[in-house]
């Protein structure tokens, strides 16, 4: 049986794999190891019980209980949480991206389908680690120094739209006011 092609964009690698894993896991509620073979095949990405297995171990993927009260897959979050991720802790994590660009963006300005986010000395690494936790469908991905955020989105005249949504969301914190 021919394995279905890769996702365009995705390489054929453990480390673009276990990517794809974790962000099924943070997106749904998935019950079972089958559940997420199914998930990644819908994908394209056909995985043996025994690589699925290793993977949520090297993940250090738990089952605890969701909501219903059914047995769900989830990872540990920042400072080793286990708690499932929902809208709710969504609605966190974006609630806290508005309160670090109030309290850490200096500028933000665009060239094209890039961003570029300013940040005090050594705090680029907090700010982009926050977007990057953060559903955004428009940003296609982040690179930080140390007091720069670069910002690429999928539209190619997109940088603009970004850069005044952080300047909005800086001013809706209203830190710093």
């Amino acid at each position: 049986m021919a394995k279905p092609p890769i996702p365009a964009g995705m390489p054929a690698t453990k480390t673009a794999r276990q990517a794809r894993v974790q962000a099924l896991l943070t997106s749904r509620a998935v019950r079972s190891q089958a559940e997420l073979a199914a998930l990644l095949a819908d994908d394209g990405l056909v995985v043996g019980q025994a690589t699925l297995s290793r993977d949520l171990v090297e993940l250090r993927a738990v089952r605890v209980r969701g909501k219903d009260g059914a047995l769900i897959y989830a990872l540990p979050k920042e400072g080793g949480d286990r708690s499932v991720h929902s809208a709710s802790s969504q609605e966190l994590l974006d609630t806290r991206l508005i309160r670090l660009c109030g309290e850490l963006l200096v500028t933000a300005e665009a060239s094209g389908n890039i961003a570029v986010l300013r940040t005090p000395p050594g705090a680029a690494n907090f700010l982009a680690l926050a977007i990057d936790h953060s559903v955004m469908p428009s940003i296609l991905g982040t690179i930080a120094g140390d007091d720069t955020v670069m910002i690429i989105t999928r539209e190619p005249l997109g940088g603009a739209e970004v850069a005044e949504r952080f300047l909005q969301f800086a001013e809706e914190s209203g830190a710093g006011a």
